[in-house]
């Protein structure tokens, strides 16, 4: 099935439409999904991007981009960017520019039609306005001609060490009889008939490493020793557990912040952040998953990211199902 793929970024999503990849010794079969086209306004995604796929991803504003030289496609999958959206900064408008980008999707899908699209974002999405920001987006895309489902996702259920929570959103175009259903976990918690999360413990190679400049400085831990003990400072990790979200500012990430840090050494109070090879890990990218950006370029890109393995469960579930689907329907 040709996908167009839109606000590409580095590549998550695409890599976990396609799958025939290995996280965790575990293999993501290949999926019968083939990129035709990618888009992104960001230059050096898009250097990852074209070093990792065989497509070139397209660099350009598409709010400005011809949508005729869009290519017509089965699947347009498109992680719109979530920083409007987000929970975390709630003073943000959610009506700005990066907001509406939903609607140059939405325009997207009316001129064409594919049978099928698939969309991510942040979890503040649903409960923005008390949910009037989703049933906008959601109505907008309806109205092209859709039956939209959404589910809330936990990265962790999905055997990712991670606790994120994303927002999927699959519409079935209105002609075409397929009641989508979204994957069930594969992992759980407490492992009750699942296997169990998988802890932050199996991507962390070595917590001690020689390169200072991934550890805070003194005068770091000495400020979070002297925040409030009502604020949230110094999160260090429990090595046996998922890790807490990572973000797109992974380069700057502060140990007197929410971000998530690891404890070396509780003795010396020696904290660090972690690599860019960890937070690929953390967001599940394969290690053959080629950052040939600079460090700072690379931890926005991993922490923009969807999640491969994520994005691979949501597509295997799309393609099990038109399978079933009258033959018709499909075009293996």
């Amino acid at each position: 099935m040709k996908v167009v793929s839109l606000f590409s970024g580095c590549g998550g999503s695409d890599l976990g439409l396609i799958g025939g990849f290995t996280f965790l010794n575990k293999r993501y079969k290949k999926l019968s999904f083939d990129v035709v086209f990618a888009i992104d306004n960001d230059s050096k995604a898009a250097e990852t991007y074209n070093n990792n796929f065989k497509i070139p991803c397209t660099i350009a504003d598409i709010v400005q981009y011809n949508i005729k030289n869009i290519p017509n496609a089965d699947l347009i999958v498109g992680g719109f960017p979530c920083q409007s959206f987000s929970t975390v900064n709630p003073t943000k408008n959610p009506h700005d520019k990066r907001g509406k980008l939903y609607i140059k999707m939405a325009n997207i899908l009316k001129q064409k039609q594919p049978k099928f699209f698939i969309a991510e974002n942040v979890k503040g999405m649903l409960v923005l306005q008390k949910g009037k920001i989703y049933k906008a987006i959601e109505r907008k895309f309806s109205k092209q001609g859709y039956i939209v489902k959404h589910q809330l996702i936990h990265a962790a259920d999905f055997g990712i060490p991670q606790k994120r929570e994303r927002v999927f959103m699959v519409g079935v175009r209105k002609d075409i009889p397929l009641d989508f259903k979204f994957p069930k976990p594969t992992h759980s918690e407490k492992g009750v008939g699942k296997k169990n999360w998988i802890s932050l413990g199996k991507v962390i190679d070595e917590l001690e490493l020689e390169d200072d400049k991934y550890y805070f400085s003194k005068r770091a831990v000495n400020g979070m020793k002297r925040a409030k003990n009502n604020m949230k400072r110094g999160l260090a990790q429990d090595l046996s557990k998922p890790c807490l979200t990572i973000t797109s500012h992974l380069a700057k990430v502060s140990i007197n912040s929410r971000d998530p840090v690891l404890l070396v050494n509780e003795k010396k109070e020696l904290y660090r952040r972690f690599t860019p090879k960890e937070a690929a890990r953390i967001q599940s990218f394969p290690d053959k998953f080629i950052f040939p950006v600079s460090e700072t370029q690379a931890y926005k890109q991993i922490g923009n990211a969807i999640a491969p393995v994520l994005m691979w469960h949501v597509a295997q579930a799309l393609m099990k199902q038109i399978k079933k689907c009258d033959r018709h329907l499909c075009i293996f």
